[in-house]
């Protein structure tokens, strides 16, 4: 196994893997110059272009990770929700209310328009190096529910919030999860070693609400994935969530749970690092600013990560608790590379 796989499995004993969400994208050259000549849906919809798109920091910059450039909105276009970008997602109409589900596709056959993921992941996987590890994602249910209704998962989500108890999500639901799991399995097929449902939303619902009609969604995707591909590690990433989400989290068939930057990592070891693997959580902001200010703020970061007894950080995965930022200068992923691999030297 990579150091990659290793941490999945909690079994990494020497440097830990490190990769960013968003590694590829606005930031980087690499991509500028793509863009210059392709539009997103080009860049997402041909594989040759996605893989890339996919392999550019990998080779830049040396993360132990690729993930799939793709966006986690194409099951609402599979769905028939219609997608444009400009330069924001577009959806064509929205759920607003329950008659709309009529006008909703689903079911596992929906997947095939996803196949060019599967496609690019196939061309991920054969050219990537074997030490480096390779990510599928798509976005969580809730948060997939939340553009579904609102059209963006910023602002207001009352009417989303409301969906939950009208019918909506329910029915939303029933339509999306055949689909999604069947759209996981796929990527899994085609070479990921894990793929991360990424939930941004999730932290704008209670940690009660969140776990009464969320969770029991998350764990039908799962064990529908685990019937398609047993044994499969599933990655599962909240924002803006703590303790009281993690409770109702821990529960999931997960093997990797993502954090965002709001606790310190050592208190997110400290209650999920026995059960999982753990993703994260640098700040992003962090890499804005002058080099010198950020090495300051890493240096002890990383202190204290090292300090912990290496049983415990097994499992754990390096990177940011969310996104690189658009205006990211390249010299800070560098700096923040470089640091990461001084401080903690293989062992194994």
């Amino acid at each position: 196994m990579n150091r990659f796989q290793k941490a999945l499995a909690r079994c990494n004993r020497g440097r830990p893997p490190v990769w960013f969400m968003r590694q590829a994208g606005r930031y980087h050259s690499h991509y500028q110059a793509l863009k210059r000549r392709h539009d997103f849906m080009e860049l997402c919809k041909v594989p040759e272009l996605a893989c890339e798109v996919t392999l550019g920091p990998v080779a830049d910059f040396g993360f132990d990770a690729a993930i799939m450039f793709s966006d986690l909105l194409f099951p609402l276009e599979a769905m028939g929700m219609g997608l444009t970008y400009a330069p924001g997602p577009v959806m064509a109409w929205h759920l607003r209310d329950t008659a709309g589900l009529a006008r909703l596709s689903g079911g596992a056959d929906r997947a095939g328009e996803l196949q060019f993921q599967a496609d690019a992941l196939r061309l991920i996987r054969r050219a990537l190096p074997g030490k480096t590890g390779l990510l599928g994602f798509v976005g969580g249910p809730w948060t997939l529910f939340a553009y579904a209704v609102e059209g963006s998962h910023k602002g207001n989500l009352d009417s989303a919030v409301a969906g939950l108890s009208d019918g909506r999500f329910e029915g939303f639901c029933e339509r999306l999860i055949p689909l999604l799991a069947a759209n996981m399995a796929m990527q899994y097929e085609a070479g990921a070693d894990t793929v991360a449902v990424m939930d941004t939303c999730a932290g704008d619902l209670p940690p009660g609400v969140f776990g009464h009609s969320v969770i029991p969604v998350l764990a039908r995707l799962f064990e529908a994935v685990h019937q398609r591909c047993p044994g499969v590690p599933i990655t599962y990433y909240s924002k803006n969530t703590g303790p009281g989400h993690w409770h109702f989290i821990e529960s999931l068939s997960a093997a990797c749970l993502g954090v965002d930057w709001g606790h310190p990592m050592p208190q997110v070891i400290a209650q999920l690092g026995r059960t999982h693997a753990l993703q994260g959580n640098v700040d992003p902001h962090w890499l804005l600013l002058p080099p010198a200010e950020l090495e300051a703020l890493l240096t002890p970061w990383f202190g204290a990560m090292r300090d912990l007894s290496p049983d415990v950080r097994t499992g754990w995965i390096c990177g940011l608790g969310h996104g690189v930022l658009p205006q990211t200068p390249e010299s800070n992923v560098r700096l923040f590379l470089r640091l990461q691999q001084q401080f903690f030297r293989d062992d194994a």
